[in-house]
């Protein structure tokens, strides 16, 4: 509904996310589809995933 309403009026829609926030999203998305696109998880992938959060965590307590 808000994107409708923002290509409607032609208003800017914006995450309110820095710079680094979205390349993490980004990777998290990238990795996630990789990830189920498969159909089968192993123990590599599911790590990727824990530093992908460790990563997270670090630059959200420490800017």
């Amino acid at each position: 509904m808000v994107i409708l309403f923002s290509v409607l009026f032609d208003f800017d829609l914006m995450l309110g996310l820095d710079a680094k926030d979205v390349v993490l999203l980004g990777l998290t998305f990238l990795v996630g589809t990789i990830t189920l696109g498969s159909g089968k998880t192993n123990v590599m992938q599911g790590a990727v995933h824990l530093v992908l959060f460790a990563a997270f965590l670090f630059l959200t307590l420490i800017p």
